[in-house]
């Protein structure tokens, strides 16, 4: 356990090897799961706000969840998160052409119609925060469609830390990012010398 601040991260953040493989799981954690994904109670008024220019981008069936629960919803555990279409993908999810599933919210940002360029809890994943009364705690998700990723990330020997490198510093800022660096960095010199 590595302590940044009033941020613990894990050991898996650092010892896990990791790369998105979208060729093979098919944007899997968009739609697998018992609810949608989670949301900070900051990013309910962006959901709101950037929804009308988001909507072109969605599909019909996403549309509907959407204005029938809303741009975010209470999910069974009484968190917020994104709504789904069915109990099964994000509303904001899309297929592309190869049936791929991608994040609706993410095209827009990419074509250049929003500033925000999604949920951080996508952003992240599968890096999952939860927050206690003074810290939170920064935990990897081990889930088996994730498998693929494991498999690429460990053939390309990529830490989780690095591939999520952005996210991370969208959440915590680039001195804290830069903080977990170094604190790795010399773990691992001090390991290597052993």
């Amino acid at each position: 356990m590595i302590q940044i601040g009033d941020v613990l991260v894990s050991d898996d953040i650092r010892e896990k090897e990791f790369v998105c493989n979208l060729e093979k799981c098919k944007g899997a954690c968009c739609v697998e799961g018992d609810y949608g994904a989670p949301l900070e109670e900051d990013e309910l008024e962006i959901l709101r706000k950037i929804y009308p220019k988001v909507k072109p981008y969605l599909s019909p069936e996403g549309i509907k969840a959407i204005e029938e629960q809303g741009t975010h919803v209470l999910d069974g555990d009484g968190d917020l998160s994104t709504p789904t279409v069915g109990g099964r993908e994000c509303a904001y999810a899309i297929y592309d052409q190869q049936g791929v599933l991608k994040c609706g919210i993410e095209e827009a940002y990419n074509d250049g119609k929003i500033t925000w360029k999604k949920p951080i809890s996508c952003h992240l994943y599968p890096i999952r925060i939860s927050k206690k009364k003074n810290f939170e705690a920064v935990n990897y998700h081990k889930w088996s469609i994730c498998s693929p990723a494991c498999a690429l990330g460990k053939e390309l020997q990529v830490p989780l830390y690095k591939f999520l490198k952005d996210p991370l510093v969208r959440k915590y800022g680039q001195a804290w990012y830069d903080e977990l660096v170094a604190v790795i960095e010399a773990l691992e010199n001090e390991k290597a010398r052993r």
